[in-house]
């Protein structure tokens, strides 16, 4: 099997920690400096994973927006935006949804193995529909399945609740960006950023804080949740120097 993906978790959050409002429209967390730092952040990784109901509510591009980042990707040989990945349990997905629409990538679908055949028949060429498990799809087994199979190296979690408590409560994840936006929302409808689960993190088993980044109004906290932290970082350090050890639970 070849190894797991390396993953980053990117999400923002309001002070109260929601990632979005109750009402229909989105409520924009970030500002544009943080979002274009997301940009190059995603023009980093291999592939681009959302929830299904990120897709419906959000309907999400996913592509990389600087033209010179898709540029050196091409350079590099690479399509110039990542590959998507999403999971749903229903299989209540669009064709016509921008996820499979937009960019000339391959997408991705993940979902249990008895709404495979309908799934893969209704997005027909726009999308890979992949059956793993019976009733769920669980992260490790994403994981395993593209690095094994899609040549997936790395991996970039935007959202959402769900699938962020997914990555984080397995233990999946490499680094964590948490942006906080300067507001509340304070509606009890709204998505919280995670939901209950058993997280490796605790008061007793603190995530380490790598670097924190005022950007305009909002503030970056970059964590570093394993051993391989760091290792998309550009001209990293020399075998052995500026690792951080993580200890495992």
């Amino acid at each position: 099997m070849s190894e797991r993906p390396y993953v980053t978790l990117s999400c923002a959050m309001s002070i109260d920690g929601y990632l979005d409002s109750a009402e229909p429209h989105r409520l924009a967390m970030s500002n544009a400096a943080d979002l274009d730092r997301v940009d190059d952040v995603r023009a980093l990784h291999d592939a681009i994973m959302v929830g299904a109901s990120t897709v419906r509510r959000d309907n999400p591009r996913l592509l990389v927006r600087d033209a010179a980042r898709r540029a050196r990707r091409r350079a590099a040989g690479r399509q110039e935006s990542p590959a998507k990945v999403t999971v749903t349990a229903s299989g209540d997905l669009s064709a016509d949804a921008a996820f499979f629409t937009t960019g000339e990538g391959p997408r991705i679908v993940y979902c249990p193995r008895e709404r495979a055949a309908e799934l893969s028949a209704r997005l027909g060429h726009r999308a890979v529909v992949v059956g793993i498990g019976d009733e769920c799809v669980t992260m490790d087994a994403l994981l395993d399945d593209l690095g094994a199979h899609h040549g997936i190296r790395s991996l970039m979690v935007e959202g959402g609740g769900t699938v962020l408590t997914q990555f984080l409560g397995a233990d999946l994840v490499d680094e964590l960006h948490l942006v906080v936006a300067p507001f509340f929302v304070g509606e009890t409808a709204a998505p919280r950023v995670v939901g209950p689960a058993a997280y490796p993190w605790t008061a007793s088993r603190r995530a380490h804080l790598a670097d924190t980044r005022q950007i305009g109004d909002v503030v970056l906290l970059r964590y570093a949740l394993s051993d391989r932290f760091g290792m998309l970082d550009p001209d990293p350090e020399p075998t052995g120097a500026g690792r951080i050890a993580v200890e495992r639970p």
